[in-house]
C-alpha cells in the first residue's frame, strides 16, 4: 500500500480513537524516519544510524566533490557527504545572495538522498573569504607573523567567520601550520613564521576565532608542509609538494607543537599533506596519519585529503582509494572524478580491502564533524549576510599596520603629511598585487581595483590631500620618492623559485626600472616591498633612505599608511630570515650556527619609530 495512504489512514485512526495528534515537526521528523532517513539528535544517535545506512550511503558520505563538478540530482542519487569550492570556483551571481541559493539548494537535495544526510561546504578562506566578490582581504599569514598579535590573530578568525557564514559555509580549510624552512617554496606567505613556536601560537587563537563564530577550522597540512626540501617536487616543481629528507627528530621537533596546539585547541578537521617524508607519501602513510596523529596526538576528529592529492600514491585509482582509507583519510577530496572514486570505495569494501570497521569509522567522523557544524538541527536552510563590513575593514587596517617591518630608516620616517611625494614602481597602485594568491581565484589576480580595496596610491593620496600635500607626477618636484616593488600574485607550486631576485621570474616587471628611476632622480628614497616573501635586495639597499616590508597587506591599504605617516608605530619584526643571496634561501634561527651567517637581515629584526 502507497506509505502517504497509510501515513493519512494512521491520522484517521488517531483522531478517532481520541489520541493527541503530533505537532508538525514532530510529524515531519517521523515521516523521515519512516522513510529511512537518518535522523540524529544526539552524538549517540550516529552509531544507531551507522548501523542503519547501507554501504552505498556510506560511500557516499566519504566523497568531497567539487561545486562545478556535480549536479543536483547526483547529491541525491549518491548521498554525497560533502561539497568544496576550489580557489575561484563561485556561483554564478558571487554574492552572499547567489551562494546562499546555491547552498539551500545542495542542502535540499541532500535530504531528498536516501539517507536525507546534510552535506558540509568547504572552502578556503584563507585571509578572509577570499572566493567571494568584495569580501575584506586580510594580511596572508606571514605578514600576521610579523605583527605577532595573538589577540589580535582571535579577532581576525571571528571576522573571516562572520564573512565565511555570511554566505552560508560551514567549513573553512584554514589554518595553515606550515613553517616555511625555504623561501623559494610557492607557500612561504601561507606560513606565519620560521619558528614553530610562533606559529602554535597565532594558530591558536584564529582557531579559536574561526569556531567560535560557529565556522569550523581545519589544521593543515599534517605533516611535513614547509620541510619539504629545495630539488625534489613532483612534476618539475622545485619544492612544493617534494620530499622531506631532514631527520624524523628533526620533522617532528619542527612541526608537531602546531599540531598539538591546534588538537589542544579542538580543531574539528586536520588535512593530510601533499608532501612525502622519506620518498612515502603521507596521503598512503599510516604510520604518519594514523600511529602518529591518532594515537600518539590523540587526535579524534576528521582526517581530509587535499585536492586529488590521492593520486600519487598508488598506480590504480582502486588502489589509491583503499590506501588513503587505511592509511587514516575519512572524507576524498576528490574534485572531478568523485563518481569514480565512488565506485572503488565500494569494490573495495567488496573485495574487503577497506573493513566493515574502517568503513564505519570513517562515516562516525563525518557525521560527527557535520553533527558538530549544527547540520541535524532541523532544517538547515540558511539567508545571507553581510562581507566587507566596516567592522571586519578596521580589523584588516590593524593587521596591516601591525605587520608592516622598518628595516632601514635614515631619520626619514615617518613621512610628512603635507610633502610633496613622486610615487613609481609597479606595486604602487595595484589591490591585486597587495592581496596576492587565493584571492578571487587560485593564483590571484593582476587587478588594480580588486575588491573594490584600497591601493597604496590611494591611501597616500587621501593623506595628502588631506594636509596640504600632493602626489606628483614628476620626480623633480618631489620631496621624497615613494618606491613600491614587489611580486606578481601566485599560488603553491606556481610560486616555486630558484631566483629569488627583483627582477626574478616571479618578481614585478618593472621593478629594476623603477628602482633606476629613483636614484637617478636624486631625491631621498622610501622603498615599499609588497611580496609574499623576502626578495634580494642587497644591490640596492644602500640608495635607499628607508625600507619597509609589506608582505602581502590585502585589501586595506590605509594600514600601510597609518605607519608610513606616523600614525602608529612600526611594531612588526622579521619572521622569517631574509638572505643577501639565493643560497641563504633555506637558512632559518633553527640552524645551530645561525649567529655566524652575514644574512641581509635577521629573524625577529625591525626598527621602530615614535609617531608624530
Amino acid at each position: 500500500m502507497n506509505k502517504r495512504i497509510v501515513g493519512v489512514l494512521l491520522v484517521l485512526f488517531l483522531i478517532l480513537t481520541g489520541c493527541n495528534v503530533e505537532t508538525n515537526e514532530e510529524s515531519e521528523e517521523n515521516t523521515d524516519e519512516q522513510r529511512g532517513k537518518i535522523v540524529i539528535e544526539t552524538h549517540e544517535d550516529i552509531d544507531k544510524a551507522i548501523k542503519k545506512m547501507t554501504v552505498e550511503e556510506k560511500a557516499g558520505q566519504l566523497i568531497q566533490a567539487e561545486l562545478s563538478g556535480i549536479k543536483l540530482s547526483e547529491i541525491t542519487d549518491f548521498n554525497i557527504g560533502s561539497i568544496l569550492s576550489g580557489g575561484g570556483s563561485v556561483p554564478a551571481d558571487n554574492t552572499p545572495e547567489g551562494w546562499v541559493k546555491v547552498y539551500n539548494e545542495m542542502q535540499s537535495a541532500a535530504r531528498e538522498s536516501s539517507s536525507g544526510i546534510p552535506i558540509i561546504y568547504g572552502i578556503d578562506a584563507v585571509h578572509g573569504n577570499n572566493n567571494v566578490k568584495n569580501a575584506t582581504i586580510f594580511p596572508h599569514n606571514i605578514g600576521l607573523g610579523a605583527a605577532n598579535n595573538p589577540e589580535l590573530m582571535e579577532a581576525i578568525g571571528a571576522a573571516t567567520a562572520r564573512e565565511v557564514k555570511a554566505v552560508g559555509v560551514d567549513w573553512n580549510f584554514a589554518p595553515a601550520v606550515s613553517s616555511a624552512q625555504d623561501i623559494r617554496w610557492g607557500r612561504t606567505y601561507e606560513s606565519y613564521s620560521e619558528d614553530i613556536k610562533k606559529v602554535s601560537e597565532l594558530a591558536v587563537p584564529y582557531i579559536n576565532g574561526l569556531q567560535g563564530e560557529g565556522v569550523l577550522a581545519t589544521t593543515k597540512h599534517f605533516i611535513g608542509d614547509g620541510y619539504t626540501t629545495f630539488g625534489t617536487g613532483e612534476d618539475s616543481n622545485l619544492i612544493d609538494r617534494g620530499d622531506v629528507t631532514v631527520s624524523r627528530e628533526k620533522l617532528l621537533e619542527g612541526n608537531l607543537p602546531a599540531y598539538e596546539a591546534a588538537i589542544n585547541a579542538d580543531t574539528k578537521s586536520i588535512m593530510a599533506t601533499f608532501n612525502s617524508i622519506d620518498g612515502k607519501k603521507v596521503h598512503g602513510d599510516k604510520e604518519i596519519l594514523t600511529d602518529l596523529l591518532r594515537e600518539e596526538l590523540g587526535f579524534d576528529g576528521l582526517v581530509v585529503s587535499d585536492w586529488e592529492a590521492i593520486h600519487t600514491i598508488a598506480p590504480t585509482l582502486t588502489k589509491q582509494v583503499a590506501l588513503a582509507i587505511n592509511s587514516g583519510i575519512d572524507l576524498l577530496m576528490q574534485p572531478f572524478n568523485w563518481r569514480d572514486v565512488y565506485f572503488a570505495i565500494l569494490d573495495n569494501v567488496e573485495s574487503g580491502e577497506i573493513s566493515e570497521e574502517r568503513l564505519n569509522e570513517a562515516v562516525r567522523r563525518n557525521l560527527v564533524l557535520k553533527f558538530e557544524a549544527g547540520l541535524f538541527n532541523g532544517e538547515v536552510e540558511k539567508t545571507p549576510g553581510e562581507i566587507g563590513t566596516e567592522r571586519n575593514k578596521e580589523i584588516a587596517r590593524q593587521a596591516v599596520a601591525e605587520s608592516m617591518v622598518l628595516l632601514k630608516n635614515d631619520n626619514i620616517l615617518p613621512l610628512e603629511k603635507s610633502a610633496k611625494i613622486y610615487l613609481t614602481g609597479p606595486a604602487s597602485d595595484n589591490v591585486g598585487v597587495q592581496s596576492g594568491g587565493w584571492t578571487s581565484s587560485w593564483q590571484g589576480e593582476m587587478d588594480p581595483d580588486l575588491y573594490d580595496g584600497i591601493s597604496l596610491k590611494d591611501a597616500i593620496s587621501e593623506v595628502l590631500s588631506n594636509n596640504g600635500g600632493e602626489l606628483v607626477d614628476n620626480p623633480d618636484e618631489a620631496d621624497i620618492i615613494v618606491l613600491a616593488i614587489g611580486e606578481n600574485p601566485y599560488t603553491e607550486m606556481e610560486g616555486d623559485t630558484a631566483d629569488l631576485s627583483v627582477d626574478g621570474p616571479l618578481s614585478l616587471n618593472g621593478n629594476v626600472e623603477a628602482i633606476n628611476e629613483a636614484k637617478e632622480s636624486g631625491k631621498p628614497i622610501v622603498t615599499v616591498m609588497i611580496a609574499g616573501r623576502p626578495l634580494l635586495v642587497d644591490d640596492y639597499l644602500a640608495d635607499w633612505n628607508g625600507f619597509v616590508m609589506a608582505w602581502l597587506p590585502g585589501t586595506q591599504g590605509n594600514g600601510m599608511t597609518d605607519v608610513l605617516f606616523g600614525d602608529k608605530a612600526f611594531t612588526g619584526t622579521l619572521p622569517v630570515t631574509w638572505p643577501k643571496v639565493n643560497e641563504q634561501a633555506s637558512d632559518t634561527m633553527n640552524m645551530d650556527n645561525y649567529e655566524a651567517i652575514d644574512h641581509q637581515f635577521k629573524y625577529g629584526d625591525g626598527l621602530t619609530n615614535n609617531p608624530q
